[in-house]
C-alpha cells in the first residue's frame, strides 16, 4: 500500500497557511489490509479509516460514477487497481486536487499550484456538474482566499443552475456550506459567485432580490441594498463576530426587497415585512434556533435601536421586553452588535460612532436593578405584580432619563 496526504492539507501548506486536518488516500489496499494494520473503519458511503494513533482519516482510492441527482447520487467504486491520478481527477478544484508522498513530493498532475499561484478557482474536469454542492463549495474558498473563478469554471456552474441539478441540494448540506462561508474572511465573495452563476436565486431568493433595490443617498451612499448587506457582512467577518450575528447581518433588510415602488427610495415599514421571509429562508435551510432567534429580532427591531436614544422611556422599556433582553442580556448584546455592523456597513461610516449600543445596555442594567421580589412581597394584590413590576422598571427610566 501506497500513503498519499490530499486535498487541503497540501493545498494549505503551500499557502502558508497553518494546517488543521490532514487527510491521506491509499493506493494498493484493500479494508483487510487496513484492518491487518490497526486502522479503524468508519466510512459509510466508501472506505474510509483512522490511523490508530494519529487518528487521521485514510480514505482507499476511489472513482466515482454519477447515478442519480444531488450530493448523494453517486457509485464508488474502491478498488486496488485505482490509481492516485484517478482518485485526485474525481476531485472538485485544481487547488485540491494534489497530493504529497510520503517524502514530502509533491503530485500535481492538474495544475493546481499554477492556479493556485495564480489565485484561480477551476475545476478539475466535467464531472465537477454532477455535484451541486461544489458549486457551494467553491463559493465558499472564493470567501476564503479571494480568489476568481475560471471563465469556463463559471461556464459549467450556470449550466448546473440551468439544468435544475442545483434545485436537488437538501437544505443541510446548503446551510452547512453557507454558514462555513459565512465564517471566511470576506464573506460578500461568496455571495458574489453565487449570484453570478444564478444558484443565489435558487437557494436563498430572498437575499438575491435585494440587488438593484434602492435607498435614501443621505443614509446609504452605496444606494443599492444588496452592496449595503454586503458591507455590514464584511465588517462582521472583520470583527470576528460569530455565526449568529453575521447571518443577522444577512437578513436585517430583507423586507426592502418588498418595498412597493412607488414609495421607494424609502422603506417604511420593511421591518416587518421583512420578518415573514426571514422565517421562509430559515425555514428552508433549517437554520439552527440560535441563528434563527437573532435573524427575526434584527429584523424586526433593528431600526428602533438604532432610534433608541429619541425613543421615550415607555417604549424603550417595550423594546427591552420584546427583545428578552432582561432573561437573555447576552443575546441583546449580539443583537446590538449586529445593528453596530449595520450602522458602519455603509460607505464612508466605516468608523462612525454608534452611542446606541451603550445606551442601550445602560438601560438595560437600570431595568435589572429593579428588585421584582421586592415589589412583588409589597404588592397588596399579588394579580398585579406584573403590572407593579412593569411599573417599577419604568419608572427607573425614567428617573434616569429625566435627569439628562
Amino acid at each position: 500500500m501506497e500513503f498519499y496526504r490530499v486535498g487541503g492539507a497540501v493545498r494549505d501548506r503551500l499557502l502558508g497557511l497553518p494546517v488543521q486536518d490532514v487527510d491521506w488516500v491509499v493506493v494498493g489496499g484493500t479494508p483487510e489490509a487496513m484492518a491487518a494494520q490497526g486502522f479503524m473503519p468508519v466510512g459509510k458511503d466508501f472506505p474510509v479509516f483512522l490511523h490508530p494513533k494519529t487518528h487521521e482519516e485514510y480514505a482507499l482510492a476511489r472513482t466515482e460514477r454519477k447515478s442519480g441527482h444531488g450530493y448523494k447520487g453517486f457509485t464508488v467504486f474502491a478498488d486496488p487497481s485505482v490509481s492516485l491520478e484517478e482518485d485526485l481527477l474525481r476531485r472538485d478544484l485544481t487547488i485540491n486536487a494534489m497530493a504529497e508522498d510520503a517524502a514530502g513530493q509533491l503530485i500535481d498532475p492538474f495544475n493546481g499550484r499554477a492556479d493556485l499561484a495564480a489565485g484561480i478557482l477551476r475545476h478539475v474536469s466535467d464531472a465537477f456538474v454532477e455535484d451541486p454542492v461544489r458549486i457551494l463549495r467553491l463559493a465558499r474558498f472564493a470567501a476564503r482566499f479571494g480568489f476568481v473563478v475560471a471563465a469556463e469554471t463559471m461556464a459549467l456552474m450556470r449550466a448546473m443552475v440551468d439544468s435544475g441539478e442545483v434545485d436537488h441540494l437538501v437544505p443541510e448540506r446548503v446551510w452547512q456550506e453557507l454558514s462555513r462561508g459565512l465564517m471566511e474572511r470576506q464573506p460578500s465573495r461568496m455571495f458574489a459567485v453565487l449570484r453570478e452563476c444564478g444558484a443565489l436565486a435558487r437557494i436563498a431568493p430572498e437575499v438575491d432580490a435585494l440587488w438593484g433595490v434602492p435607498q435614501r443617498a443621505d443614509y446609504h451612499p452605496e444606494v443599492d441594498t444588496g452592496v449595503h448587506v454586503m458591507l455590514v457582512l464584511d465588517y462582521c467577518a472583520a470583527q470576528g463576530a460569530p455565526l449568529p450575528v453575521r447571518f443577522a447581518a444577512l437578513c436585517h433588510d430583507l423586507g426592502k426587497a418588498t418595498t412597493p415602488a412607488d414609495i421607494l427610495p424609502q422603506h417604511i415599514g420593511h421591518e416587518a415585512r421583512g420578518v415573514e421571509l426571514v422565517e421562509a429562508l430559515c425555514e428552508r435551510l433549517r437554520a439552527p434556533v440560535e441563528c434563527r432567534e437573532l435573524a427575526v429580532l434584527c429584523c424586526r427591531e433593528h431600526t428602533l435601536v438604532h432610534t433608541a436614544m429619541q425613543l421615550r422611556p415607555a417604549t424603550l422599556l417595550e423594546l427591552l421586553t420584546r427583545c428578552d433582553a432582561l432573561r437573555r442580556p447576552e443575546r441583546f448584546g449580539l443583537l446590538l452588535d449586529a445593528c453596530l455592523a449595520d450602522a458602519r456597513g455603509r460607505t464612508g461610516y466605516e468608523q462612525c460612532a454608534y452611542p446606541q449600543a451603550d445606551f442601550l445596555r445602560q438601560q438595560l442594567a437600570r431595568v435589572q436593578a429593579v428588585d421584582a421580589g421586592a415589589v412583588a412581597r409589597a404588592a397588596a394584590d399579588k394579580g398585579k405584580i406584573p403590572e407593579l413590576v412593569r411599573l417599577a422598571r419604568l419608572a427607573a427610566l425614567q428617573v434616569a432619563l429625566s435627569s439628562k
